[in-house]
């Protein structure tokens, strides 16, 4: 079934039916049925439909949402979307009255606002999603608070933290990202209905009502953008963009531990998989997907853009495509937050200890406390330490007489700081790396989590 017939002599083309329609919609049939209920319900109360309409109509949507619920619909190949559907079937109900249900609406503003329905909803479940998995690595980081490791600059050791910190980072990102969606959120739930195909209706309608009747927190300002605009369409798939990018990052992570030059992650058997060739082979599929995936997010991202790029108001056919995006978008990240949770879950971290030469900042920092400039501070380590790596000793082999001959402020209280364990304990900069900031991180995320 088709909405737009009454124009022509023939039926569509086989070749035109192929390419123009979208069977991906379908998916929306419970939000198309919520919609046209609240049309129905606004139609009854502003007079433009009898009560009797109404009552034959409404029968008739709540037949169609028991259907759906039951997984008892039944789509055709006949239907052209899932607005078609609902409509066609409808008439199978009700009779001819099915025909009023497209009173004073278009299917323009009929498809935004079934999208703004959809992802109104699933922003609020990626939201709920990225709250639960960084509170998993909370939970992780808070049993690794005091267990040292090095950090990273270049993908060289630079400074000692610890476990806990390095995953709390993590926390933090996701923390964004399920704020990016709740944000995205608001500015998604906004009725267009009542716009109509371009410029609105003669007929007396309700806007207003309607959303109230959806739950929807406003109303379209413009009827060229309600129905023309996918601002919001392309910041939901950019907030998955971005929430695979921050997944990514750990997952490339994972990948680099599990390895044995790095060691110091080992898989369980239910999230790594084998070689078909190479029998002693643990392979760490789950991490190198979603880094993989969030490269075809970053590219659905691209595409959403370009989508909108150089379109005339108000409605264009292209605008079909952002369906797909959206939908591809959510489901990778659904997905891919699921698969990490339980990847960390079953990952034993196995800690490196870093490097003494970790701590040779705290030593540059000894001699600033001491009034020493911190540049003359900075060279005076690194020629210390490159005079030791000279003769094949670390810093943690250096003598005091080693720290003097490197500058002649320091003293025997400072070869306590090559310990980088005692590094990480003197952190006292709030948001470091030291055991007692990364409690004091957990307790704040937990709480900023709870509060939002």
């Amino acid at each position: 079934m088709s909405l737009w017939g009454g124009r022509f002599d023939s039926r569509p083309g086989e070749t035109l039916w192929a390419y123009t329609t979208d069977v991906s919609d379908r998916r929306l049939l419970a939000d198309d049925i919520a919609g046209s209920r609240a049309h129905v319900l606004m139609l009854g109360e502003t007079g433009i439909l009898a009560e009797a309409d109404v009552t034959s109509l409404l029968d008739g949507l709540e037949a169609i949402q028991s259907e759906a619920v039951g997984g008892e619909f039944e789509f055709s190949d006949s239907d052209e979307d899932v607005h078609s559907a609902v409509e066609r079937r409808l008439f199978e109900l009700v009779g001819d009255t099915a025909g009023k249900l497209h009173t004073a609406r278009s299917r323009n503003d009929q498809v935004a606002l079934d999208m703004r329905l959809y992802t109104r909803r699933a922003a609020d479940e990626r939201h709920e999603q990225l709250r639960a998995y960084a509170l998993v690595l909370a939970e992780i980081a808070e049993s690794h608070a005091e267990t040292v490791v090095p950090s990273y600059t270049h993908l060289q050791q630079a400074q000692p933290t610890t476990l806990g910190h390095h995953l709390l980072a993590y926390a933090w990102m996701a923390v964004r990202d399920a704020e990016r969606f709740a944000g995205a959120g608001r500015r998604i739930d906004v009725s267009p209905l009542g716009a109509g195909a371009s410029a609105g209706t003669s007929l007396p309608i309700d806007p207003e009502a309607t959303a109230r009747e959806l739950g929807m927190a406003g109303v379209f300002e413009n009827s060229l953008d309600a129905v023309g605009s996918r601002d919001h369409l392309a910041e939901y798939v950019f907030c998955c963009a971005q929430a695979m990018v921050t997944l990514s990052r750990l997952a490339e992570e994972i990948v680099l531990w599990a390895t044995s030059e790095f060691g110091r992650a080992r898989l369980g058997d239910s999230v790594s998989t084998g070689s078909s060739a190479l029998p002693h082979k643990r392979n760490p599929d789950i991490a190198e997907l979603v880094r993989g995936r969030a490269a075809r997010i970053s590219g659905l991202l691209a595409a959403m853009m370009t989508l909108q790029k150089g379109l005339p108001l108000a409605y264009n056919r292209d605008l079909q495509e952002d369906k797909r995006l959206v939908f591809e978008a959510d489901d990778t990240l659904a997905a891919s937050l699921a698969a990490m949770v339980e990847l960390l879950g079953q990952t034993e971290f196995v800690p490196v200890d870093p490097s003494v030469e970790t701590a040779s900042l705290d030593l540059a920092e000894s001699l600033v406390g001491r009034g020493v400039p911190f540049r003359e501070a900075h060279e005076a380590v690194g020629k210390l330490v490159l005079t030791l790596e000279g003769q094949s000793r670390s810093l943690l082999e250096a003598s005091l007489e080693d720290l003097v001959s490197a500058h002649a402020a320091f003293d025997e209280a400072d070869l306590v700081l090559l310990d980088p364990a005692t590094s990480v304990q003197r952190r006292i900069s709030p948001g470091g790396g030291s055991p007692e900031s990364v409690h004091t991180q957990v307790s704040d995320l937990r709480r900023r989590i709870t509060s939002s």
